[in-house]
């Protein structure tokens, strides 16, 4: 568990803060891994048109289903910690410190 967590727990927070927490960092780091992810896929597909005159196809359904398994990847793999840091005792979370 993140240090942050610990002190969160520490000082009072509730399972659900903490679970709520870890779960918003899986999702935005899934979000913006799922941005980075399109931008680089169209940009080599353009690159790779230009220079091999292979013709290719962006379609959106594709975008829109990668950057839907990426989200779901980062929330159920963000899941099982946050769950697990959320249901820590406090006392314990801090001896490993």
């Amino acid at each position: 568990m993140a240090r942050g967590c610990r002190v969160r727990a520490a000082v009072g927070a509730h399972g659900s803060d903490i679970l709520m927490q870890f779960l918003i960092e899986a999702v935005t780091l899934s979000f913006v891994g799922g941005i980075i992810g399109i931008i680089f896929g169209v940009a080599a597909s353009k690159v790779l048109s230009s220079y091999a005159h292979w013709p290719t196809l962006i379609s959106i359904g594709s975008i829109i289903l990668a950057f839907s398994l990426s989200t779901a990847v980062g929330v159920f793999f963000g899941f099982y910690p946050a769950r697990k840091a959320a249901a820590l005792d406090p006392i314990e979370a801090l001896r490993y410190e």
